[in-house]
């Protein structure tokens, strides 16, 4: 049978129907899908901390905060403005700064005021929402002791300072 088989003419021709061969596939859908697994996430919010003691000079102050996620992240900005300052009208402008660590030492402050932060997240694909925002306060200028007013006796001294901050103090150490 194989040898009748084999000497027959076979037509190998296959014949297919002309729509399937007009036919377009629509792979927008796969495209987009493929480029939302390639493609990072805009980070979530960052935490910022709030004020760490022995983080605050009378002109500086250490901010620092972290994120709840593995979110990929480029750099931080972070924005800051007084909270209050009737002395400076010009000083209430929002200052901001890129950073790329999860910390910040911010100069140039003025004693013994209030400053707002808050921070942003970056990456490739946006920014993420503000943080809460966070009040630190840089630490108060030392007094002047008024040497023309200072009096003692065998017990006891007085002695009187004036002090040059606008926000009041809570105390002084005295020491001797």
């Amino acid at each position: 049978r194989l040898e009748e088989f084999l000497k027959k003419e076979v037509d190998l021709e296959l014949s297919t129907l002309p729509d399937f061969e007009e036919r377009v596939i629509d792979v927008s859908e796969v495209e987009q899908l493929m480029n939302s697994i390639n493609t990072i996430p805009a980070p979530c919010a960052p935490v910022i901390n709030p004020q760490a003691p022995n983080a605050a000079t009378g002109t500086s102050l250490r901010v620092c905060w972290g994120l709840f996620s593995d979110d990929t992240v480029e750099c931080y900005q972070l924005c800051y403005q007084p909270v209050s300052n009737e002395r400076h009208s010009d000083g209430q402008a929002e200052h901001m700064l890129k950073v790329k660590e999860t910390y910040c030492t911010i100069t140039d402050l003025l004693p013994n005021t209030q400053y707002e932060f808050w921070v942003s997240a970056l990456n490739a694909s946006g920014i993420s929402p503000p943080s809460e925002r966070a009040v630190y306060v840089t630490a108060p200028s030392p007094p002047t002791i008024k040497n023309k007013k200072i009096q003692s006796c065998e017990n006891a001294a007085l002695v009187c300072w004036e002090s040059r901050d606008i926000n009041p103090v809570d105390s002084y150490t005295v020491e001797l």
